[in-house]
C-alpha cells in the first residue's frame, strides 16, 4: 500500500517506508527489527542478493530489488563480499521463501536478523523502480515492528535528515583498519576457495571497500596482494616494493574520498608503478588524472549492463554498482576513453597513453558473462610482467 504521511497503518502490515516527500509504502517486515535510513536505489540483477547487501559500495544505501525471487537459495558464508551486510537494508516484492538450495547454511531472513538489517516485502517494487529511475535515489527510512506501530511522522523527519551521500567520504567507514596480506583465490566446484602459492608479482591493493572476489581474482592471477587501508599515503604504498598497484571498489562520492587519495595515486604514477582500478578507484584514477566526476540520476546497479570496449569493439556483459561516473569529456589530454555504456553513453573505463595505467567502472570479478572481463586482471599481470 502507498500512502501519504499522516496514513494509518493497514491490517497486516508490519513494514514501513517514508520518503523524504511524505510518501508511505506499507509491507510486511523480516530480517531485524527497528529502522534503517540511507538513499534508495534499485538493482536489476537476477541473482547474487548476498552478494549485493555485503558490498562495501552499498554503504549508506538500501537496495530495492527488481528481480522478485530474493531468498529463495538462502545465505552461506562463502558468498559474502565482506564480514557483515554493508547496505542497510533491503526492499523485495514478495515474502522471502525457505531456502531451496544444496549450498544454504542459512535463511535469509535469520541472516539479516543476526545483522541488525531490516527487509521489507510485499510491496510494489516496479512502482518504486519507477520512481527512482524518474526522479533519483530519494532518501528514505524503513522501519520493521512486528506489531505493526509506526510514527510515521518521526520516520519521514528521519528520512529528510539523512545527509545524503553526494559530498561523503563513505570509504573511511568501510576500509580495512590495517594492512593484511590476502592468498585465498576465486571459488571452484567441488573445491570452495583454496590458497594460492606461487604468486609471481607484490601487489598493494588500496581498499576503498574492496569485494573479497576481486582480491581472490588478484591472487588466482599470481598476484601476492599486501591489502593497505584507504588512507594509505604514496610514500606507504611504495615502501611495500609492489610490482603494481591496485585501486578497489567503494562507496560514496569520489571526490570526498579523493581529497586524500588523490595525491597518493598521483604519487604511485609518478613512481611509474602498473596502476589498475575498479569501480570507485577507476573514478579516483580520473580525478588524479586531470579529470571529474558527476552524481547520476540513478546511476548503474545490476548484472546486466553491456559496456562496449571501444578499442576492440568487444561488448562485455557486466556487472555495475555506481552511483557517480567519470565526465568523459573532462579527460585530459593522454587519457583514453576505453569502455562506454551502452546503456547510457556513460563512461566505463580509460587508460593513459604510454603508460601501464587503467581502470573500468564494471566489476569484472563478479561473472555476469560470466567470464567477459577476466582479461582485465590478465592485462595488470602482463604490465606487472
Amino acid at each position: 500500500m502507498i500512502a501519504d504521511a499522516g496514513t494509518s497503518t493497514p491490517p497486516g502490515a508490519t513494514a514501513c517506508i517514508a520518503l523524504a516527500d511524505g510518501t508511505l509504502v506499507f509491507g510486511r517486515g523480516f530480517g531485524a527489527e527497528g529502522v534503517a535510513v540511507g538513499e534508495l536505489c534499485f538493482n536489476t540483477a537476477m541473482t547474487g542478493y548476498q552478494e549485493i547487501m555485503t558490498d562495501p559500495s552499498y554503504a549508506g544505501q538500501i537496495v530495492t530489488f527488481t528481480f522478485p525471487h530474493v531468498g529463495n537459495v538462502g545465505t552461506n558464508p562463502e558468498d559474502d563480499e565482506t564480514t557483515d551486510p554493508v547496505a542497510r537494508g533491503m526492499v523485495v516484492k514478495w515474502d522471502v521463501t525457505d531456502p531451496s538450495n544444496w549450498r544454504a547454511a542459512d535463511h535469509l531472513s535469520e541472516w539479516l536478523a543476526r545483522r541488525g538489517r531490516v527487509g521489507v516485502s510485499g510491496v510494489d517494487t516496479r512502482r518504486l523502480t519507477r520512481l527512482i529511475r524518474d526522479k533519483g535515489m530519494p532518501h528514505v527510512a524503513i522501519a520493521h515492528d512486528p506489531q505493526g506501530r509506526f510514527d510515521t511522522d518521526a520516520l519521514v523527519a528521519a528520512a529528510r535528515a539523512f545527509p545524503g551521500i553526494d559530498g561523503t567520504d563513505l570509504a573511511i567507514e568501510v576500509t580495512c583498519p590495517q594492512p593484511y596480506r590476502w592468498d585465498e583465490g576465486r571459488w571452484a566446484w567441488g573445491e570452495g576457495h583454496q590458497r594460492v602459492e606461487g604468486a609471481r608479482h607484490k601487489v598493494v591493493a588500496v581498499d576503498y571497500g574492496a569485494k573479497r572476489n576481486i582480491l581472490r581474482c588478484l591472487a588466482s592471477a599470481g598476484c601476492d596482494v599486501m591489502v593497505l587501508p584507504a588512507t594509505a599515503t604514496a610514500e606507504c604504498v611504495l615502501a611495500h616494493d609492489p610490482d603494481g598497484v591496485f585501486l578497489s571498489n567503494g562507496p560514496g562520492d569520489p571526490a570526498a574520498t579523493g581529497t586524500y587519495a588523490v595525491p597518493m595515486i598521483q604519487g604511485v604514477i609518478e613512481a611509474g608503478k602498473p596502476v589498475f582500478g575498479i569501480c570507485l578507484g577507476h573514478q579516483m584514477l580520473a580525478l588524479a588524472l586531470g579529470g571529474r566526476t558527476m552524481k547520476m540520476n540513478h546511476g548503474h546497479h545490476g548484472a546486466n549492463h553491456p559496456v562496449k570496449h571501444l578499442e576492440t569493439g568487444k561488448v562485455e556483459i557486466t556487472s555495475m554498482n555506481h552511483g557517480f561516473a567519470v565526465d568523459a569529456a573532462s579527460l585530459p589530454a593522454g587519457v583514453v576513453e576505453t569502455h562506454v555504456s551502452l546503456f547510457d553513453g556513460s563512461n566505463c573505463g580509460i587508460r593513459v597513453e604510454g603508460r601501464p595505467v587503467f581502470s573500468v567502472q564494471y566489476h569484472p570479478e563478479a561473472s555476469p558473462g560470466p567470464q567477459d572481463s577476466y582479461y582485465l586482471f590478465e592485462r595488470f599481470v602482463a604490465a606487472m610482467a
